[in-house]
Formats: structure tokens, sequence, C-alpha cells
């Protein structure tokens, strides 16, 4: 971690400021080492801004379809153009962006809520989330953060934030999640993209 560090302080000394994404399979993780970085940087003095980008999440009746539910998810699971020409592309032409986005409900229903984004003078910027390597998205350096499913799976049935069943959690991670992750592989080969692997398999 502390070589990871050292290479991100480098490279925003050049380039400010400096986008990185943060990316792997659902539960591989990203969150956790995003916190890492964020903390890291942050207690080294640099101006740091960690995105968490499920707020940008679609609503479930959009994002969800029992016909074809990997390929749809894949496709629709977040509102990507929003979020890149609101938040993303400004954050990377200036470093400064303030403005309120609509962002999907923590409960997961329907509604959309407030979110205010208020970021000033930021010299690296970590975004972190699902299906982020895609031709799309401009960041300057990309972390993969390697993580079987087996593994994934395990985290998400600890946590289990849809407080459904073991049998439940397994098909939607099984039938949809995953499954829109091989998809992921497939078209974008995001571990092509990535500058930097971090393994988070196990304990």
């Amino acid at each position: 971690m502390d070589n990871l560090l050292y290479t991100l302080q480098q490279k925003a000394k050049y380039h400010q400021p400096l986008m990185v994404g943060i990316s792997g399979i659902d539960g591989s993780g990203k969150g956790y080492i995003g916190q890492k970085l964020f903390d890291g940087l942050t207690s080294r003095g640099v101006k740091c801004e960690l995105i968490g980008i499920d707020g940008w999440l679609e609503q479930p009746s959009r994002r969800f379809s029992k016909e074809n539910p990997a390929q749809h998810f894949y496709q629709n699971s977040f509102r990507f153009k929003e979020m890149n020409e609101q938040l993303l592309k400004p954050l990377k032409q200036t470093g400064n962006v303030d403005f309120i986005a609509q962002h999907s409900a923590p409960d997961n229903s329907e509604d959309l809520v407030d979110f205010h984004y208020q970021i000033k003078d930021v010299e690296i910027i970590l975004v972190e989330g699902i299906f982020l390597f895609q031709e799309q998205f401009d960041f300057d350096y990309r972390i993969w953060i390697e993580c079987s499913f087996e593994t994934a799976f395990q985290r998400a049935l600890e946590r289990n934030q849809e407080g459904l069943s073991k049998e439940e959690l397994k098909e939607d991670y099984y039938t949809t999640y995953f499954p829109a992750q091989e998809l992921h592989f497939e078209h974008d080969q995001p571990k092509k993209r990535a500058d930097f692997f971090v393994l988070n398999d196990g304990e």
C-alpha cells in the first residue's frame, strides 16, 4: 500500500487533479481499499476526495429486469452519462464542483434524494465502483481490486445489506451481478486497462 500511495503522490505532482479509478467486482472491497488510500493520502497532507458511485445507480425499476437480468443490469445499472457530465469531467478539468445531484435512495426505493457535491481545489480524486474501466471514463490511473466470485459472495452474505435469505442473495449474485461482471470482462476488458492490481481475496 505504501508503494501505491507514493506512486499516486508522485503522479499528482505533475498532473493535478489526478483522477484515479478504483474498480473490481461486486464485493471485492473497492470501498475498503478506497478508504485506506484516502486515509493514507490525507495523512500525508494530500488534498484528496473519495467518491463512491452508488449514488448514481438507476432506480430499481430501471436497473433490474427478469428478462436477461445480467445483460440488463450491465447496460442499465448506473446513470453513467449524467455522472460523467455533471461530476467527473468538471472535476478532472478544474478540481472543483459545487452542485446538487440527484442520488438514488439508500433504502433502495424509487426515490431520488438531493446530494450536495462541494469539492474545491482537490489534488487527487479517488472514484470507486463497478464497471468503471470503460472507454467513456478518462482516468489518469486505474486500480483493479482482484477478488474471486466465491470470496465476494461470502462478503456479500456477511454484510447482507439487502436483508435477504442466503438463497435469495445467491440467486441475485449468480443470476445478475456476477454474470453482469462477466459481460463487463468480455466487452470492456477492465483488467487490461488497469495500471495497478491489489489482491484482496480471502483474509
